[in-house]
This record gives structure tokens, sequence and C-alpha cells, in this order.
């Protein structure tokens, strides 16, 4: 899919992320829920935001596999990680697991997620070529 990444010159230029992201028409929407550092067998992964951050990424690439898409589908990240964790941390574990793919992201901080143990939920937005084959 062609999604086009939006940095004016205007901004301020990194190579992890871009500014804004442009889907074209006509294109299949996948939004992927919140995944967490959680393993096949309902556990979480580890209590580091490295192990988490992994677990998480390794997560959401699996729901986008089962809908035939890549990490370049993807137009837009948010990424949530709990007050107190380490963002580089969590920033250097995804890069071993999605590489560079630098589309459109939100981070934020909050108190807690839905579980006391989890450190970080990620979700995102993809964007497909063609008619739904699922």
């Amino acid at each position: 899919m062609a999604i086009t990444h939006l940095n004016p010159a205007s901004l301020h230029a990194n190579p992890a992320f871009s500014q804004g992201t442009v889907i074209p028409a006509g294109s299949r929407i996948v939004f992927v829920g919140g995944q967490n550092g959680i393993g096949p067998d309902g556990e979480v992964v580890g209590d580091s935001i490295g192990a988490q951050t992994e677990q998480a990424m390794r997560n959401l690439i699996a729901v986008l596999a089962e809908a035939g898409a890549t990490p370049a589908d993807v137009a837009k990240l948010n990424i949530i990680l709990v007050e107190g964790v380490d963002i580089n941390e969590g920033f250097a574990a995804s890069q071993k697991v999605w590489g560079n793919q630098p589309t459109a992201i939100t981070a934020q901080f909050v108190r807690a997620l839905g579980r006391p143990d989890w450190l970080i939920e990620v979700d995102a937005i993809a964007a497909l070529q063609g008619p739904d084959e699922h």
C-alpha cells in the first residue's frame, strides 16, 4: 500500500516517525486493538518495558498478518506507557521487532493500564489495497 508520509520542512525531522500519513482512497482500513506484552499462554512475558514492548510488537504484527498487512502498511501507531518506564528502552526494544517503519506515532504516559503488571499497550491503523479477502 502506498501510504504517503508527511514531514513538512517547517517541522522537526526525525527518522523514527512521520509527522502525518495519508491513506489513499479506496483502501481497506485495518484497526488493530491494543496489544500488550502478553504471550500465547495469556501471561505477561516479563516485568521490563523491553520484554513487554517486544511481545506487544510481535502481537501487533501477528494481527496485521492475519489481515494481510505488514508494518509498512501502518499509517498510525498509538503507544501507551505506564508512568515511570523508560521510553528509550521501549523504543530500542520495538526496533528489534518492528524495524524502522517511520509512521505517524503518538506516545503517552498513563498511571495504569488494564492489569497492574502491564507496562505498555500499542494499537494501530493500517491500510490495504483491494477488496476484503477475509
